[in-house]
């Protein structure tokens, strides 16, 4: 099942490779530079960034850690991991490299790492448990450990957005994945505690915007949406419409309390 999944989850991601540098990545930049402010990486040391996408926080913590330092990014996706070996190449940057490989069996050796980052990619991990192993297992004794997650549907539109769309579609192939698997974060910090980071949660509300409904479900819902019978899919978008555009069409800002984990390996 954990192997459907996961050829599962690259399928989507790779089809979404291209809408992430168009459309996502922008939106999502303030929750990256949250992830990195709070992990501070430092001139020298080296950091990793597990679920790297098209490599936004990689990219940032290159900057960062200068010339001395280095930075690795990993994803499942070769669609993400092309775009980001593209950027790295744009900006110059050649003290970050990009490797195929998941959170439950990063491809790195035992504590490397001075800080490990992960924006809005654990969400999608289908063994959690695996990956905190696998994050104190590559950190170094107190390195920093900083992620980002949504929060629930209530206090996060884009998991609203999402979870109405997604209640018209086939269930994923593995539960409990997904924009609000880690609403509740303490199933996680419980998992961190065990294999020896200490964590604590900040909450921060951040947004995005978007112009009208259609700019968002082509950005939101259009890769996923695709496997619907067309008939299936309408019904879909009106329920969206209906519910995030109540008043019309028009300009929305989506409000997402975002849910920032910061720990340190003992």
């Amino acid at each position: 099942m954990e192997h459907e999944g996961s050829i599962w989850q690259v399928d989507v991601w790779n089809q979404m490779s291209q809408l992430y540098v168009r459309e996502v990545d922008r939106r999502f930049a303030p929750v990256v530079e949250g992830v990195i402010n709070r992990a501070s990486p430092h001139p020298g040391e080296c950091v990793l960034d597990l679920g790297t996408g098209t490599g936004a926080a990689a990219l940032r913590a290159a900057v960062l850690v200068g010339a001395t330092g280095t930075v690795v990014g990993i994803d499942i996706s070769d669609g993400m991991l092309r775009n980001a070996v593209a950027m790295a190449a744009t900006l110059g940057l050649e003290n970050v490299e990009f490797r195929d490989g998941g959170a439950e069996l990063i491809p790195a050796d035992d504590g490397i790492f001075d800080v490990v980052v992960a924006s809005l990619s654990l969400m999608y991990v289908i063994d959690r448990t695996a990956a905190a192993r696998e994050i104190a297992r590559v950190l170094r004794p107190r390195g920093r450990f900083v992620a980002a997650a949504w929060a629930d549907p209530q206090s996060c539109d884009i998991v609203l957005f999402q979870q109405a769309a997604g209640r018209y579609a086939p269930p994923p192939p593995v539960p409990d994945v997904g924009p609000g698997a880690m609403a509740d974060v303490r199933p996680f910090l419980a998992q961190l505690a065990g294999a020896g980071i200490d964590a604590r949660v900040e909450a921060e509300v951040l947004g995005f915007d978007f112009d009208d409904f259609d700019s968002a479900w082509s950005v939101l819902a259009s890769v996923t949406a695709a496997q619907l019978a067309p008939e299936r899919r309408e019904e879909a978008k009106t329920a969206v419409r209906r519910l995030m555009w109540p008043r019309g069409d028009g300009p929305r800002h989506f409000r997402n309390t975002t849910q920032f984990i910061i720990g340190s390996r003992r």
